[in-house]
């Protein structure tokens, strides 16, 4: 971790508009339709000139072509989302490549294949379900959190090779970690380790905010908690509950409620009044970028990142659900990417398109010859504090009465996946569109996302 004594810096709901244009209102099935083949651009005018300008740096793409390569992710997405959710054991994960992203299924069973072109995509067959690859993958993270492993700093699950992934520094320390674990090496690939990934901190990253006076980190993504209380997710190595923080202008700001690191690497940090959340990414002089939602992008999609070092840079997704090891310990479930960072963009936002995507955890690599970054996402620190992302845009000022539910098993928050029945007031929903609901897309009032039965 580069902290130079001070601790430094550190972000999938699909937007009901976005997903309206991808032609997704109307009667959907858990496995969705093949018009979503069709190659039309969605969401593109959400794109700010920053993020677009970053991907035409990085991912040589001209502003048309960026929205184009969005508007195939989105609805990838979905697709993805149904065949999971049909295929059930079968599933292997998914992926995308390419500009048009297209979409590759994996399967256990050969007769899914032609379930899987019906939906667009292309079936591969492979051995391994993504079940028990995340099974053994877990059994490795178990034992990482008692004790870091030496010589292993980063394993994941690697949806194209259909394996679990151990990056090591030498052979022996793999074979120990995998008998420590009883993972079964027949579902294992070992790999030469590169650069040790240590945490980017230290600096400012977005809008800076220091701890205790002293140590700079920067926020991730603005969000509410209860309706009223206003606040921000970060990196869990940048402060502990009770450590308190000012802005960057130096006036009191207010203080970490919740920090988990290593294991994971998020936080959350309650503000006073005097600071209003907006659903904006700091775009560096070239647009801030609006956030919309916090759908996970697919392996293979694109992702940008904006930090006070670098600035705007972009890149690919490459494994998701990945476990690196830092000095200070493993952390797990943090995303892979092939974005430069550099230090002080450590808890500067991923995301992809108009989706909030995590905070910069760590990496390798500097931007000027290329690296490493890890994020870890941002919807399993929503989870684990009951934040609400503050999206779209607007300041999200407390209401004088909070509103009443009507009752019922829907609930803010909370992943939705095609097909799942909730219940809201004394009537029954069917999702017809896998999203992560926010407060004001109740059932009733998003017909795009939900149909009455």
């Amino acid at each position: 971790m580069l902290r130079r004594r001070a601790l430094a810096a550190c972000t999938a709901t699909v937007a009901v508009g976005v997903l309206a244009l991808a032609g997704l209102t109307g009667n959907a099935s858990a496995d969705p339709a093949p018009h979503l083949r069709t190659p039309t651009a969605t969401g593109g005018e959400q794109l700010s000139p920053g993020l677009l300008a970053a991907m035409r740096r990085d991912l040589g793409l001209t502003a048309a072509e960026a929205r184009s390569r969005i508007g195939h992710e989105t609805r990838a997405a979905a697709v993805a989302a149904g065949l999971k959710r049909s295929l059930g054991a079968d599933f292997a994960g998914a992926r995308v490549s390419g500009d048009d992203a297209s979409l590759t299924v994996a399967t256990t069973d050969a007769a899914d294949a032609a379930r899987i072109r019906e939906a667009g995509a292309r079936p591969v067959v492979v051995e391994h379900g993504q079940a028990e690859l995340d099974a053994a993958k877990a059994a490795l993270d178990r034992v990482a959190l008692r004790r870091a492993p030496k010589g292993v700093p980063v394993w994941y699950v690697d949806v194209a090779s259909n394996r679990v992934v151990l990056e090591a520094t030498r052979a022996s320390a793999a074979e120990a970690f995998l008998a420590g674990a009883g993972v079964s090496r027949d579902v294992v690939t070992v790999r030469q380790a590169g650069p040790v990934p240590r945490t980017f901190t230290d600096l400012r990253g977005g809008d800076a905010y220091y701890m205790n006076g002293s140590g700079r980190c920067s926020i991730g993504f603005p969000v509410k908690r209860g309706g009223s209380q206003s606040g921000f997710v970060s990196a869990g190595h940048c402060g502990t509950p009770g450590v308190s923080t000012s802005g960057y202008n130096q006036q009191a700001q207010g203080s970490f409620q919740g920090s988990t690191f290593p294991g994971r690497d998020y936080s959350w940090v309650a503000t006073n009044t005097s600071w209003t959340p907006r659903a904006l990414v700091n775009g560096y002089g070239q647009g801030d970028v609006t956030v919309t939602g916090s759908t996970e992008a697919l392996e293979g999609a694109s992702v940008c990142r904006s930090g006070s070092t670098t600035g705007w840079h972009c890149g690919t997704v490459q494994q998701r659900n990945t476990s690196v090891t830092y000095q200070e310990g493993t952390v797990s479930g943090v995303t892979r990417t092939n974005v430069c960072a550099e230090p002080g963009d450590s808890g500067g936002s991923f995301i992809s398109g108009s989706q909030a995507q995590g905070v910069t955890s760590g990496g390798s690599g500097n931007c000027s010859q290329g690296g490493t970054t890890y994020f870890q996402p941002v919807n399993p620190a929503l989870q684990a504090y009951g934040l609400t992302l503050v999206t779209n845009g607007t300041p999200t000022d407390p209401p004088t009465d909070p509103p009443t539910q009507p009752g019922g098993s829907w609930a803010a928050g909370t992943t939705y996946a095609a097909g799942d029945v909730v219940t809201y007031g004394s009537d029954s929903y069917r999702c017809l569109q896998p999203h992560q609901a926010q407060a004001s897309w109740t059932p009733p009032n998003v017909p795009a996302l939900w149909q009455r039965i």
